[in-house]
């Protein structure tokens, strides 16, 4: 039975990763989940510089998930690559960087930084505001997703995942203009701009007003939004999106996804992971799949 999946020339043991924000860079759940069982570790987003993140209260819960305004806190690159890249390397899985940036350079000097560190591929978020267009996301605008994705692939050493935002119209225009600068594949989806209003205190949950929503409410959003960019692009997809358990990860890998990241259910099961992964092994040997890579895009 074959479980490994390819993107872009590299091997995964399984396609089974984290969503980033979710699992820190691993130090944390590696006191819970054997980190040497996941196709790849998704770390945290990682900026030039340490970012402080947003004001208090930045999370809350919300039906069928989550709301979070973090604001991408992160130490920065130099001490990621001096603490976290290491801690990652004692282990028999894939590094997946997320970077993240407000301005093109930003983005630009934490790829180059990265170059020729130990770590096997980049996922570039979109969804961050660029402060030179106003604020507006790299990922809500196609023609700034296909220059910041140029611009990357032109000094990357390792293959670029451009991770999507849904808060889009038409998320397959975004998932072709990252594949036309270049990308190696696209992940989907980030969260979905919501808002919670604590009627008691007659003001907002979050601190922030408006948060990210992850959690299994998204997921059908999700899997719909994988299956359109799976059937307008030819490069690979990592899927995410309300992966609580096996079944959906399936649904992700046959609506064309060659690999899916678990998120939010990491907070209420950090064994989720591990049990996703048994999930599918299992799946496969009752329906007799011999290679998970037949299960891809087998929906259409």
């Amino acid at each position: 039975m074959n479980t490994e999946v390819k993107i872009a020339g590299v091997s995964f043991k399984n396609p089974v990763t984290v969503a980033s924000g979710t699992f820190g860079s691993g130090m944390e759940y590696s006191e819970f989940v054997d980190l040497n069982r996941l196709g790849a570790v998704t770390t945290k987003g990682v900026s030039n510089v340490p970012w402080t993140g947003n004001d208090t209260p930045r999370v809350c819960e919300v039906y069928g998930g989550m709301l979070n305004a973090i604001g991408l806190q992160n130490p920065g690159i130099e001490v990621f690559k001096n603490r976290d890249i290491p801690f990652l390397n004692k282990f028999d899985t894939k590094i997946i960087v997320n970077v993240c940036g407000k301005t093109v350079e930003d983005y630009l000097e934490v790829v180059e930084k990265l170059a020729d560190e130990p770590v096997d591929m980049l996922e570039i978020n979109v969804s961050c505001p660029n402060v030179k267009e106003g604020a507006i996301a790299f990922g809500q605008n196609a023609d700034a997703l296909f220059n910041i994705t140029n611009q990357i692939k032109k000094i990357a050493k390792q293959p670029v995942v451009m991770k999507l935002s849904p808060n889009v119209t038409r998320i397959s225009e975004m998932a072709i203009a990252a594949e036309s600068a270049g990308a190696d594949a696209i992940s989907l989806i980030n969260t979905i701009t919501g808002m919670k209003i604590d009627i008691n205190r007659r003001t907002f949950a979050l601190a922030n007003k408006t948060g990210g929503m992850s959690g299994p409410a998204i997921k059908p959003v999700a899997v719909r939004m994988v299956y359109e960019c799976a059937n307008a692009v030819k490069i690979p997809i990592i899927g995410m999106g309300g992966i609580s358990n096996y079944e959906d990860a399936i649904e992700f890998i046959m609506a064309g996804a060659t690999m899916v990241s678990v998120g939010a259910a990491n907070f209420v099961n950090p064994n989720t992971t591990i049990e996703v992964i048994e999930g599918i092994e299992n799946f496969m040997r009752e329906k007799n799949v011999s290679d998970i890579n037949d299960l891809r895009g087998c929906v259409r």
